[in-house]
């Protein structure tokens, strides 16, 4: 019985576009709305709760519309603009927040110069002594102290 179940499922998503990381991202908002509807409605008593309750229904429901539309859509190449578009904008913010703790660790084993010439950052590991550097992307070489 499950087996026919499933099988049918897959008939009726072929040529659909199914989840992808924007549709997970809106069910983990949708779940936090929910969650602090809930808390608001049973153990806060704050002004406006009643109007955050009816805001955070509201926009829990539109955004469960969406995952629904999303994942049953056939206009995929769309919904792969719409989730490009979320991972670029994702990838800004998280460059903008955590950007720095990986040249952070690097500068522990490797000291990082910019060319002269490009400005292209070239890394050197530390201990070296004095050491010509030769630019990868340029080809000038300059020196620098390792």
């Amino acid at each position: 019985m499950f087996k026919n179940l499933r099988y049918r499922f897959a008939l009726f998503m072929q040529g659909r576009y199914g989840t992808d990381q924007l549709s997970r991202f809106m069910s983990i908002v949708v779940l936090i709305l929910i969650a602090a509807n809930w808390i608001a409605g049973n153990f806060l008593a704050f002004p406006g709760s009643l109007q955050f309750i009816k805001i955070s229904g509201i926009v829990y429901a539109v955004l469960l519309f969406l995952i629904y539309f999303r994942t049953f859509s056939r206009n995929i190449p769309a919904r792969y603009a719409e989730n490009q578009k979320y991972l670029s904008i994702k990838s800004k913010i998280g460059s903008f927040f955590g950007g720095k703790g990986r040249s952070a660790s690097q500068h522990i084993e490797y000291h990082i110069y910019k060319c002269p010439q490009c400005n292209q950052k070239i890394r050197i590991p530390r201990g070296k002594g004095r050491i010509m550097v030769r630019c990868p992307k340029c080809g000038t070489e300059f020196m620098k102290q390792s």
